[in-house]
């Protein structure tokens, strides 16, 4: 038997990427899936392209009218809400002397207020059909110690962590497991904005830090959105009732927790 079979999930950030990564894997357990994302245009095509087992909506987590609307939504099409995974993030870099109110405003209105209002408003739907749920927040790295040019990002991320330990510990009494997934360094399109950066502030060519980091991790590569999906499932599933307020590291070996 499939094991997220009869459950609905909805996934912010879930037009590309890691979102939809674990969109796809969640179908193909058995999920019906909303994938989330501000990008509706995508975010359509992709769950067209899934089929029927999914739905888009359009959410932006820095709006609670969008947060609340998507959520309904999203029962509206399934019935119901089992699964949240809080996925939708955003990155930034520059030294401490550069960094600006307005930067870090919009990494912790997405980053944090979003991961915690979404929480809040998939805790309450799931309360009220009164049958538990699961909460899945994406964490980071990052989160588990500073950089010199990213003490935004990372001090986002150090909030998500700290976030999963108290939702966990506050709402299964509600039969609600939050717990979190820290990945390490992921390829994709993200990580050629991440190089960006440091090409700009380290003065290395495009590419050469996304090189480095990938040299530098134990397993021997950078990692892949693919990596994250079993996490990802096992968490959602019937396995992992008895785990709350954890966040699992998935990096290929970078972190030791």
């Amino acid at each position: 038997m499939r094991r997220l079979a009869g459950k609905t999930a909805l996934i912010t950030g879930a037009a590309r990427g890691i979102g939809l990564a674990f969109a796809k894997a969640y179908v193909a357990e058995g999920a019906n899936v909303v994938l989330a994302d501000v990008d509706i245009e995508t975010a359509t095509a992709e769950a067209t392209a899934i089929g029927s087992a999914a739905h888009a909506v359009r959410m932006d987590v820095t709006d609670q009218a969008s947060i609340d609307a998507g959520i309904a939504e999203a029962v509206a099409a399934f019935g119901q809400l089992d699964i949240l995974i809080n996925n939708a993030a955003i990155f930034t870099a520059a030294p401490i002397t550069e960094i600006s109110r307005d930067d870090f405003a919009r990494v912790f209105s997405i980053n944090v207020s979003g991961t915690l209002f979404t929480l809040q408003a998939a805790a309450r739907q799931m309360i009220a059909q009164g049958q538990g749920g699961r909460i899945i927040n994406m964490a980071s790295q990052a989160g588990r110690r500073g950089e010199p040019l990213v003490a935004v990002y990372c001090a986002s991320k150090a909030a998500v962590i700290s976030l999963t330990q108290s939702a966990g510990l506050n709402l299964i009494e509600h039969g609600i497991n939050v717990n979190a997934i820290a990945p390490g360094v992921v390829d994709g399109a993200h990580w050629d904005g991440v190089d960006a950066f440091f090409a700009k502030y380290e003065g290395k060519a495009p590419g050469q830090k996304k090189a480095e980091v990938a040299a530098a991790v134990p397993h021997g590569r950078m990692g892949r959105a693919g990596d994250l999906t079993g996490m990802a499932v096992f968490l959602a599933s019937d396995e992992a009732d008895y785990i709350v307020a954890q966040t699992y590291n998935v990096d290929g070996g970078n972190w030791m927790s």
